[in-house]
């Protein structure tokens, strides 16, 4: 059995964590929000890192903006901003510790052979991988030396359900094994993939309280696998539903919805901001209150458990 969930005692810590890969929206914003509420309500702490390992898809430009949007929202953090990029050494760490461990073997697939063994996991288009390179090989120097190319890392997920407890969605249940099988922790070009750096950084940053989007919800159990294998406690998890359009389509970096430095820029009051991410979580506070106003009895429990829409009369209101 594996560690034991955050404390319900402990001091409140929770995370901001922007990723670079395109500008944050209105979706980030009511996310960091409650996730900022959820700590200084409770005297506990908030971190703010910067998730950038994506060497595809980050952009090293946007940074300084994801960093400024937060705090345009009048969102602060304890301590300086941390960016993931600038220290590897605790994820090569870790990726040691679980190969001397044996929780994880080297593996030599290409994203086109498993692509002809597996069909893709239903819900994201996702491959399953069928544990072609378990048992394979006896190191990453093996497999390089039996197959001529650079191995990455996969952790061995044993079969059968896995619990994860959501304090707003109650205990869901997931079969990692039969939905995505063992899943990559570091890739074949060395770059960490962001399940173990997530896990790595939550232990390291003492994170008591994850909330993010809703569909972020299956990755907790990839992650649950982690932190038992690394002998890590599992925090809180608090999922939120989504933030959509009139359509009920969520809202997207990769459509280009409304980006907070657009607001930003446009001079927009991010009171209003704040104001409409009030009224999404129930909240009635005033035409413009500051994230200090939102404080006052806030209890992310109370979270209406529906999506969150973005109406168009909430745009002509946000945007001039």
């Amino acid at each position: 059995m594996g560690p034991q969930a955050s404390d319900r005692t402990s001091p409140v810590v929770t995370r901001l964590a922007p990723s670079p890969t395109g500008l944050l929206h209105l979706g980030h914003a009511r996310s960091f929000a409650l996730a900022w509420l959820h700590a200084r309500s409770r005297g506990g702490r908030v971190v703010l890192r910067v998730e950038d390992l994506d060497r595809e898809r980050c952009k090293p430009q946007l940074v300084d903006a994801c960093v400024r949007d937060i705090a345009w929202l009048g969102l602060d953090w304890d301590g300086e901003p941390r960016v993931q990029s600038h220290s590897l050494e605790p994820y090569e760490r870790a990726c040691k510790d679980l190969l001397s461990s044996a929780r994880a073997y080297a593996c030599t697939c290409t994203r086109a052979e498993i692509a002809v063994l597996s069909a893709p996991h239903a819900d994201d288009g996702e491959q399953r991988y069928p544990g072609t390179c378990r048992g394979r090989f006896a190191s990453p120097d093996a497999a390089r030396a039996s197959t001529g190319r650079e191995s990455g890392l996969r952790l061995a997920v044993e079969p059968g359900p896995l619990a994860v407890r959501d304090e707003l969605r109650g205990e869901c249940a997931f079969d990692v094994a039969a939905e995505v099988g063992d899943f990559l922790v570091r890739r074949r070009d060395n770059a960490i993939a962001y399940q173990l750096a997530v896990v790595v950084d939550d232990a390291l940053d003492g994170v008591t309280d994850v909330v993010r989007g809703d569909d972020l919800l299956p990755s907790a159990a990839r992650q649950i696998l982690l932190q038992r294998a690394l002998h890590h406690s599992t925090p809180r998890y608090w999922h939120l539903p989504l933030v959509t359009d009139e359509h009920g389509a969520r809202l997207s970096k990769r459509r280009g919805d409304i980006g907070l430095s657009q607001l930003r820029e446009r001079g927009v009051d991010p009171r209003t901001v704040l104001a409409w991410v009030a009224r999404s979580a129930g909240l009635e506070r005033g035409p413009r209150p500051t994230a200090a106003d939102l404080l006052r009895g806030f209890d992310l429990r109370a979270l209406p458990r529906a999506p969150a829409p973005l109406s168009p009369a909430d745009l002509d209101e946000l945007v001039p």
